[in-house]
């Protein structure tokens, strides 16, 4: 091989390393720590508890229709009710779209939010999801049945439902978690640790616990 070959071969391989070296970095520093926290609470996300002195944060992304959700939901009402106002708690949407009503079902939640029912909707769609889920045909039907249930103005709605605004909002949820690391549901955040392996009582109780201690 000459020296020439060797040299340009050498250049070539040096620059190779370079780039990729690069690519890495890059790929590191696509989630800084700011941009995360920004991300993982927005202003408009859904609070059902606010903690005065902010210091334990919870944040569920879930799926109305997934089963795992449907089988924390318990645990999770469980803490809410024996912490209260003791931590604020969060709820993301992040709709799986293997599950035919994934959307649909976020869609109501996001609707019935506009007419201040969301945390009212959010427990229509867990109470009942035995009924509705996993079935290949669209459920809007019961969701506009619980939204009547629940005193909202139909028209309004079902025109919510239906809308890009609302589109847009679920979409825009999703997005945060997939920047976030979330592959599934439900994936639990406290004060932005993330929490996706058996998310049961004990566990969540554990780390809130931690936290308001720190």
């Amino acid at each position: 091989m000459s020296t020439n070959l060797k040299a340009t071969i050498g250049v070539a391989v040096l620059a190779l390393v370079i780039i990729v070296g690069a690519v890495l970095t890059t790929q590191k520093k696509e989630v800084s720590p700011a941009a995360a926290a920004q991300s993982l609470v927005r202003e408009n996300s859904h609070r059902l508890s606010t903690a005065a002195d902010g210091k334990t944060t919870v944040v569920e992304f879930l799926d109305f229709e997934c089963e795992a959700c449907g089988a924390a939901y318990p645990d999770v009402e469980r803490l809410r009710a024996e912490y209260g106002d003791r931590i604020t708690y969060v709820v993301r949407y992040f709709p799986i779209a293997s599950h035919p009503n994934a959307f649909n079902s976020a869609h109501a939640a996001e609707a019935a939010a506009r007419q201040g029912k969301f945390e009212e909707m959010y427990k229509k769609l867990f109470d009942n999801q035995a009924a509705w889920g996993h079935k290949e045909q669209s459920q809007a039907a019961i969701f506009e049945q619980y939204a009547t249930e629940l005193g909202l103005d139909l028209a309004k709605f079902k025109a919510d439902v239906a809308s890009p605004e609302v589109s847009a909002r679920v979409e825009a949820d999703a997005t945060d978690g997939q920047a976030l690391g979330v592959q599934g549901t439900p994936t639990f955040f406290i004060d932005g640790e993330k929490h996706n392996a058996d998310p049961n009582y004990d566990m969540l109780k554990a780390a809130i616990d931690s936290s308001l201690t720190r």
